[in-house]
This record gives structure tokens, sequence and C-alpha cells, in this order.
């Protein structure tokens, strides 16, 4: 018997609804309605780089343009309905989930000394105890505040002080968490004066998690296979997926259908029922800049079947092997990742300046896709405290 079939158009439309890209960016941005948005797209990944701006704060502008950082520290520092920690990376999540995330904290305890040593400097495991002892006696600490006496490495990422480790170490498995950020630089309490008691209450089975941590991946998804449904919140294993998605499918609560690729492939997913009678919104024309830290591409897989759409973070890569740029931004334009921006804020100038703008392969940079882009980096020179757009020669790399 043939599946359902979703058709390309359509999936691209249920998967952008489900990350708040489908709307308009307007309306309340701040309080209570922000929290329902980083609810509603399930996390929000943090990361320094601040080439425009940093990643959580432009993932959440890019669905709210009214939004501004000073929103959301509230949330974490003051009302405690937001929290810090792992997802595929460090992320702000919502408190509500925190009682799923004991079952990471019990994995981590063992994997990540074992999987950290050789890798982190020698003796990182013996600090534990010191480091918690510090912080329950003397309150926060960031980790300048630790491990006195103890050789500092010289600005890798990386390349921790073994106190340094204990406490990366510490969060991780839940004896610890972020308390605030100074700057950057996060600042550590004990979880239980950090973490509301209810949260910190809340206890789940293991086959619970597992349920509720699919369950909500395909909500946020809209369809999915059972590695993304995996992969959605880093909580549970790729078997875990599969035995709940053979489960579902055997109870009747999901059905197999098939998803439109962008070249015509199709590809096998789950789905809730009533989405294959769903009719999602049709995005507005805008054109939108997106952090490449959005949650709508952490899966690369995932946006080129639907998007065809190929990215990489070149962050890393060498510069004279980049395609395109250390930093780049994609480009959504109603249902379309349209194309790539090369960007930079120069706040002592006040002006944010366009190196280079990258069409897809078929997308003009016509008259009107120019405005449209020209009238979204304006409300981002704002967004980023510059008061003007600053294009520079060359900027249109059209083929």
């Amino acid at each position: 018997m043939a599946l359902p079939v979703i058709d390309n158009l359509t999936a691209r439309r249920l998967f952008l609804d489900r990350h708040a890209l489908a709307e308009a960016p307007v309306g309340p941005s701040s309080g209570a309605a922000l929290g329902a948005l980083i609810d509603r797209i399930g996390f929000v990944q943090v990361d320094s780089i601040n080439t425009v701006e940093r990643a959580h704060h432009m993932i959440l502008w890019s669905r709210r343009q009214g939004y501004r950082p000073e929103a959301l520290k509230p949330l974490l520092e003051r009302d405690r309905v937001l929290w810090e920690h792992w997802t595929h990376d460090a992320s702000v999540l919502p408190v509500s989930v925190y009682g799923h995330w004991k079952h990471r904290f019990a994995r981590d305890r063992g994997r990540l000394v074992e999987s950290w040593t050789g890798w982190q400097r020698e003796g990182f495991h013996e600090k534990f105890d010191a480091v918690l002892k510090q912080v329950a006696d003397g309150g926060p600490v960031s980790s300048s505040e630790v491990g006195e006496g103890e050789a500092r490495g010289k600005g890798g990422w990386w390349d921790w002080h073994p106190s340094k480790a204990a406490l990366e170490y510490l969060w991780r498995v839940g004896e610890l968490a972020v308390c605030r950020r100074d700057g950057f630089r996060k600042v550590y309490d004990l979880t239980e004066r950090v973490i509301p008691a209810a949260a910190r209450g809340a206890a789940y089975h293991e086959a619970e998690t597992v349920d509720w941590a699919c369950s909500s991946a395909l909500d946020r998804l809209g369809f999915a296979t059972s590695g993304e449904l995996a992969a959605y919140w880093g909580l549970v294993g790729p078997e875990a997926a599969k035995g709940w998605v053979r489960g579902a499918v055997a109870a009747g609560r999901v059905v197999e259908a098939e998803v439109g690729g962008w070249t015509g492939a199709r590809r096998r997913v789950v789905v809730w029922p009533e989405v294959l009678d769903e009719v999602p919104p049709e995005p507005p024309g805008r054109l939108r800049v997106l952090s490449p830290f959005d949650p709508a591409l952490r899966d690369r897989a995932r946006a080129e079947h639907l998007f065809g759409f190929v990215f990489r973070i070149e962050v890393f890569v060498p510069e004279p092997k980049r395609q395109f740029g250390y930093y780049v931004f994609p480009l959504l334009e109603g249902d379309r990742l349209v194309g790539r921006l090369d960007a930079k804020a120069h706040r002592d100038g006040a002006a944010l300046k366009v190196r280079a703008v990258w069409p897809e392969a078929g997308v003009r940079m016509g008259t009107g896709r120019q405005a449209r882009l020209a009238a979204e980096l304006d409300r981002l020179a704002r967004f980023a405290g510059c008061d003007r757009v600053d294009w520079l020669p060359g900027w249109d790399r059209s083929a």
C-alpha cells in the first residue's frame, strides 16, 4: 500500500511554521511572550561569535524583530523560566524540561570522565570536590575564580585548566547550573540555588523521557525520521528513537509518510495523522537574515533535502579554503533559502558593512529582491547598534 506523500512545498511550509518562520516577525518579544516563543521552537543555541550579534539573539530577532538582547536576561537570571544546558550544543531551554535532563546527567557522569581523559589536562577529575565545596561555601564562581595557582591556557577554546574542566563537568552532570553570564562568561552556582524547586523535583522514568523527547521533537519538526527525532534534543540515542517509532506506528499514534525533497527525491518519515490534513500558512514574502546556528538549519542534511541548501559553517576552515566566508548568514525569502550574506557590524563606526551576497543557483538579485534585502539590512543594522549599511565594492556575487 502506497504511503501518503507530503509534497516539497507543503513540507517546507510545515517545517518553517513549526519554527516560527512562516509568519511576519512581529508581536511581543519580551516577558512571557518571549518564553513562549523559545518553548515553541524548543531551544536557542548559545554561541560566542559576535560578528553582527550573538547567535541566540539573532535567532530570536529573526522571529520577532522587536526583540532586543536585554529581554532574555530576566527570564534566565530573575524569573528562572529558562535555563542553560546541552542539547547538541550549549542552549537556552525552558526550565519545564529540566526533569528529563536528569537521565542525561546520570549518563554523562562516567562517559565524560572517560571521554575527557587525555583530552583535558591531567587531574581535572581530582578537582570536582574542591570546586563544588568552593561554590557551596563561597557562592557563584566563574572559571577565572577557581583553580588558584593552576597554569592557564593560551586562549584556545578548549585549553582549560583543570578546575575550569571540573566546573564544566559539574555543570554537565547537573551538580552546578549557570546562574548568570558576566559579558559572555558563564557564572556557576549550586543547582538548588538556580533551578526552581518544582523543576528540580520533576522525575521521569527513562521510558517517559524517551516518549517525551520523541513526541516533543515531532511536534517541533512536523515530520521526521527516527534519527532526526533522536538528534533534536540530543537527549535519547538512535536505538531508543527507533524503538519509539516502531511502537508509535504499531499503536497508530503516528503514521508513516514520504516527504518530497527539493530534487524530487522522497524520504520516509513519521508524522502525527492530523498533520497530513494540515494546510500550513504561506510565509510572507519578505527576506530575512538567519543565524548560521538557527534551529531550522541545525540539521544540515534536512535543510539540504527540503530546501536544496548546502550549508557549512566555515569558522574553523582556513581562510584560503573558505568557499564563502568566516561567518555567513543564510537568507530566507518566503519559503525558500535564496542566498548567503557576509556582513559585519562595525560599531565603532556605526556601520553594518556588507562584504558579499551570494544568491543561490537560479536566484536573480533583481531590483525587487535588492530592495527587500536592503530593507532587512536596515533593520538588522539598527538591531546591531549601527546607524547605516555600507555596501562594499563587489558585494553582489551573482554568478
